[in-house]
């Protein structure tokens, strides 16, 4: 029986999406894991979002919490929003109360990635402050370390992603995931997923 895992994110301009497609490329290269992609639900009216200049979202199902145990595994994904992660994700999160009163999702690991406007814009707090959530579920927080290699140490240019997991810098929205974010995104997906799949198969 195929591992699951599930990418789960938010995202206002397509910049946390675009590492979660790269995650589940990397999620579904290992032998036996299926890796789907998940949309939370917008907190935001429409005539706001369009004060905001978001682009229409993508047609990525939305999840429901209740969906959530059906997975072996999680990569979260959300903008940093002062430093800590999106309200949306966090409206998400909260309304997993009867998983947790239940443990639902105890042992299962899940990974974090994010997006920020600056390399000190919340790279690290965002994940530290996420994973108090993963925590209270009884969760196991995969990071991904240095596994990544050579481009974690990357001082030449600009990059997001830390050893909590990947990440990008939106700057002011125009620039895109680099090579070296994606990168690092892919590889996440990957050490997810071995992860995932060694813990089913020792259960």
């Amino acid at each position: 029986m195929a591992t699951k895992v599930y990418i789960v994110y938010y995202s206002m301009y397509g910049h946390v999406a675009r590492l979660a497609e790269e995650i589940q490329k990397g999620a579904a290269s290992v032998s036996g894991v299926e890796a789907k992609l998940w949309q939370v639900p917008e907190t935001l009216p429409d005539d706001v979002l369009a004060k905001m200049s978001a682009p229409p979202k993508s047609d990525v199902p939305i999840i429901d919490v209740d969906q959530l145990p059906e997975a072996d595994g999680f990569v979260f994904g959300f903008p940093t929003r002062f430093g800590m992660m999106a309200a949306q994700f966090k409206a998400f999160l909260d309304a997993t109360g009867g998983l947790w009163r239940t443990q639902a999702l105890a042992g299962k690991p899940a990974g974090l990635f994010l997006s920020t406007g600056s390399q000190n814009g919340g790279q690290e707090t965002t994940a530290l402050t996420a994973v108090t959530q993963l925590a209270h579920h009884g969760m196991i927080f995969v990071p991904i370390g240095y596994t990544a290699g050579a481009s974690m140490f990357e001082l030449e240019k600009p990059k997001g992603g830390s050893p909590y997991g990947a990440a990008t810098l939106a700057g002011d929205g125009s620039r895109q995931p680099s090579e070296v974010e994606l990168q690092i995104a892919f590889h996440q997906g990957k050490v997810l997923a071995t992860t995932a799949k060694k813990l089913k198969g020792a259960a």
